[in-house]
């Protein structure tokens, strides 16, 4: 069974129902609190919890459970209860289903993963006991070493939740890397993808073949020294350090699928009438029709999309950065993630988007100018990068290589441009010459790159874009 359980419910599990789930181990288990109450624990003799179960989330996004759980939800809102059993405790896996089915069954709903449903009788869980802290210390941490901190994910979809995004803080806190190990199958969010950042942070598939593989780089790997590094060939050197690439990561179908990526900053000066989201729901419309489903600080998504709700958080959040995850509809697969920050220039807004299309549709690439130009003329962009790559519809990241994106345009905003000296951002050395966005006083520059989107030529004349700008 899943080390994570849900319940999927119409309604808001009241406190009898949460209490008659809490009892899934009889009345005698202690229960503990963490988070200022926001997450109660079953806890073994000790006080050490068996089971953590979060508080309640009220989704009112559609398609959520879909795209993450590969479920099928009660119509929205609905309810989402997460509990999460504590690593190999057998018992403790028994106690969370029984505490999600005895839920479902009290206020309507379902539990995931579909083999959870099943007895509702207490759980015999005398004499079981956990480890000790500091390991138990954090529920979505599974194992701790001197290097990093280890969670273990069988979901669909390794997303960030509010348990992985503690586990980010934590692990940061006390200076470590974050280590993701997921079964084979298992796709990860762009949003943890992005998080991960360098070594040692790594998500690690497990695979019958090669043991355990890095699934963004492929580098088969090893637990060593308290943490998953990657093999060495016996015929490496130090100045050709190889490292074998597990075989499952080089198995690709060209599906013919694709994804429009863009990546965009604006600087908006600090003004208490500010509304943050502006841009990305601007960018969102020109390419999609419609604005974003909805949008979170963790995800599932769950609530409806709010330029005004958003600026709340970042507002209440200040002056410490605020981080958010976008997503659309079933028809149009996108997600977003936002990062606000504030400096010196005033509010910055860093926005990574990507849309999903199948073999037989056409991302809307004409439209591009004109996004690029709203953005310019009315969301103080200072830069934005366009890329086009083979990669799935759904927007998640597999387990296996996905080549890079190839640059289509670079747009760089009208301060960027009168800041710059002469005519250098005006005349360039490609053949195909910028595009003018705004009025003619204080232009955007729009520059189209002439590299065929099947190959990586593209990124050849952006690298040789950015030295002609930055006077290489």
């Amino acid at each position: 069974m899943t080390k994570d359980v849900i319940a999927l419910t119409p309604r808001m599990p009241d406190p009898w129902a949460v209490l008659a789930g809490l009892l899934s181990g009889g009345p005698d288990r202690l229960v503990g609190t963490r988070g200022e109450g926001a997450v109660i624990q079953l806890c073994d003799a000790q006080g050490r919890p068996l089971v953590s179960v979060e508080a309640p989330l009220l989704v009112s996004v559609e398609g959520e459970a879909e795209r993450l759980l590969g479920a099928t939800a009660p119509p929205v809102p609905y309810w989402w209860t997460e509990a999460r059993a504590t690593t190999g405790v057998a018992e403790a896996e028994q106690l969370a289903g029984v505490f999600a089915t005895r839920l479902a069954a009290l206020v309507g709903g379902s539990a995931w993963p579909p083999d959870t449903a099943g007895s509702l009788a207490v759980v015999k869980s005398d004499g079981v006991s956990v480890a000790p802290e500091p390991a138990a210390a954090q529920p979505a941490i599974d194992v701790l070493t001197q290097k990093v901190a280890v969670v273990i994910q069988d979901r669909p979809v390794v997303a960030m939740t509010a348990w992985l995004s503690d586990a980010f803080r934590a692990a940061a806190e006390a200076g470590l890397g974050l280590q993701i190990v997921s079964p084979a199958g298992t796709t990860l969010s762009p949003v943890v993808r992005d998080a991960l950042g360098g070594w040692p942070s790594r998500w690690i598939v497990q695979d019958d073949r090669d043991g355990y593989y890095d699934g963004l780089t492929g580098a088969v790997l090893r637990w060593q020294d308290g943490a998953f590094d990657p093999v060495i060939s016996p015929d490496a050197t130090e100045d050709d350090p190889r490292t074998p690439v597990a075989a499952a990561y080089q198995e690709v179908h060209d599906t013919g699928e694709r994804q429009l990526g863009l990546t965009f900053r604006m600087v908006h000066p600090a003004d208490e009438r500010l509304v943050l989201g502006g841009g990305l729901e601007t960018v969102w419309r020109e390419l999609t029709g419609e604005p974003p489903a909805g949008w979170g600080t963790s995800e599932p998504a769950n609530l409806p999309w709010s330029p005004a709700r958003l600026t709340d958080v970042a507002h209440e959040r200040a002056p410490e950065p605020t981080w958010f995850v976008a997503v659309g509809n079933r028809s149009r697969p996108g997600i977003a993630t936002v990062r606000v920050t504030r400096t010196k220039a005033g509010v910055e807004e860093e926005v990574t988007l990507a849309f999903g299309y199948g073999a037989d549709e056409e991302p809307p690439l004409d439209a591009l100018p004109a996004a690029a130009e709203a953005l310019a003329t009315r969301h103080r962009l200072q830069s934005m990068l366009v890329q086009l790559r083979k990669a799935r519809r759904d927007v998640a990241v597999p387990p296996r290589f996905e080549g890079p994106g190839v640059p289509l345009a670079f747009v760089l905003g009208a301060e960027e441009v009168r800041a710059m000296p002469g005519d250098r951002a005006r005349r360039t050395p490609l053949s195909e010459q910028p595009v003018r966005l705004g009025p003619r006083t204080r232009p955007a520059l729009y520059y189209p790159l002439p590299g065929n989107p099947s190959d990586l030529a593209g990124w050849r004349d952006f690298e040789q874009l950015m030295r002609h700008l930055k006077g290489a």
